[in-house]
């Protein structure tokens, strides 16, 4: 039975999960979460605590959150791309940098887009502030550990992660200039093929970025 993924393709969390599909070919339908699928809504709403997507189902067997999703490609569905290093100390690394990229970036970026669905017209300068300085800090810290880690073509966890994340990120706070390892490694990200298709899909729906989409990317 084809694997199934639930999402939507101008979410974060789903490009995480798609990014490693695409990067080894791997069959599945995608079942697209939104108004108009109404039965796709009500899977992902009971499959796990919140609700959220993107959600893998392999015949019997469902997998919510996206880096759990990864892992279990990595493990039943293993392709060229070596998505976890075999190492388990590699891999240990791998995965907190994995949690970086989702608490220290995206989760942090989401904040201020919180906010301007909450009050479009009027959302806290206070909580713009705030995650300003926190992705500061946050890229800061990545545009070190990039000194002592040099990124490949290769597509893993890290990848996975990295590219959604500083690709929204991006528009809400822009990289400082000064930060060229950071600035250099997304534009890299952005161009390796299974990012590339996952921006691109999502570009029909760039209208509905509460801030505005900016005209680049």
């Amino acid at each position: 039975m084809m694997l199934a993924l639930y999402g939507h393709p101008f979410s974060s969390y789903t490009w995480k999960a798609l990014i490693a599909l695409y990067a080894n070919a791997t069959p599945f339908e995608f079942r697209m979460v939104d108004p108009d699928h109404p039965d796709n809504s009500a899977f992902v709403a009971q499959a796990s605590p919140l609700g959220r997507f993107p959600v893998l189902v392999d015949g019997s067997r469902t997998v919510f959150e996206a880096t759990a999703i990864i892992d279990y490609l990595h493990l039943r569905h293993a392709g060229p791309a070596q998505l976890l290093p075999a190492d388990p100390e590699a891999a240990v690394e791998m995965r907190m940098i994995d949690r970086v990229f989702d608490l220290s970036v995206m989760d942090v970026m989401q904040e201020i887009v919180a906010e301007h669905l909450r009050s479009p017209e009027d959302p806290d300068p206070a909580v713009a502030s705030r995650v300003h300085d926190r992705l500061d800090r946050s890229y800061r810290w990545i545009d070190r550990w990039l000194g002592d880690n040099p990124p490949g073509d290769t597509i893993t966890l890290v990848e996975c992660a990295a590219a959604p994340s500083l690709f929204y990120a991006d528009w809400v706070h822009r990289i400082p200039p000064e930060l060229d390892r950071l600035r250099a490694w997304r534009a890299h990200l952005l161009a390796l093929p299974p990012v590339k298709r996952c921006v691109d899909e999502a570009r029909p729906y760039r209208a509905y970025f509460p801030l505005g989409a900016p005209d680049r990317d």
